[in-house]
């Protein structure tokens, strides 16, 4: 399988890291640190739904999914950051 594959496999709630780098890719530094945990869950919600190759399902999320993808988000923006 070439390597330019990688980005065409699907993408699950409980695939936190990647969600979190596509929604770095996607927003880049438009939130900060502080704005990310104040994102309201039904727009993150809304905006992983939206991510390419995302294959998981509106009824499969819950709390602990985005608050996980809201932690791993901020590490992104930090690494980004530095």
């Amino acid at each position: 399988m070439p390597f330019e594959d990688i980005d065409n496999f699907p993408i699950y709630w409980s695939d936190h890291e990647d969600i979190a780098m596509k929604l770095y890719e996607r927003f880049g530094d438009e939130f900060g640190e502080a704005q990310i945990y104040r994102i309201r869950f039904t727009d993150l919600l809304e905006w992983v739904l939206e991510i390419p190759n995302f294959a998981g399902k509106r009824e499969e999320s819950n709390e602990a999914h985005l608050e996980q993808i809201q932690a791993k988000w901020v590490y992104e923006w930090r690494e980004n950051n530095r």
